[in-house]
């Protein structure tokens, strides 16, 4: 990767669906350049499709919680994460070290439905118990200060 590639990541981490001939004006590059090396970054696996952003406020889903899932027994992991699979509530699922076997990220439309959420995780079988955070704010999420800081750190 080149400080070309860096640009052009830069310019679709801002927004995905950039046209390769607005990219290649900006970097001053040709849009053939472009398309080739997105194509060779998707073909190493450094791009994975790209992301569409949800507001969520708009359609009344304002309440984020994480909620931490306690197991008794790991063996139970695999079962646990297809039960969670089918609640869509939870957007975000991480099997963690620690104090928790599985982590969860949940979008609600207000206390009462996170409600029913947290108590859906907790009949899983195979979960001993929960534990839950608000979300109050989202104060950071800003996928280009670590791009910057990787591409610094491969130079």
């Amino acid at each position: 990767m080149d400080d070309i590639d860096h640009q052009i990541l830069q310019i679709l981490i801002e927004n995905s669906r950039t046209p390769f001939t607005d990219i290649a004006k900006k970097i001053l590059v040709s849009a053939g350049t472009v398309h080739i090396r997105v194509k060779k970054m998707e073909d190493q696996g450094i791009i994975k499709g790209s992301t569409l952003i949800i507001d969520y406020e708009k359609m009344d889903y304002t309440f984020i919680a994480y909620v931490g899932l306690y197991t008794g027994n790991v063996s139970f992991s695999q079962n646990i994460i297809e039960e969670i699979k089918k609640i869509p509530e939870v957007t975000v699922a991480h099997l963690t070290t620690g104090k928790f076997s599985v982590y969860c990220k949940i979008r609600a439309k207000n206390t009462k439905h996170a409600k029913k959420i947290i108590f859906r995780l907790s009949n899983i079988e195979g979960i001993s118990r929960t534990e839950s955070s608000i979300s109050l704010e989202e104060v950071i999420n800003d996928k280009k200060r670590l791009m910057k800081h990787i591409f610094k750190n491969i130079i």
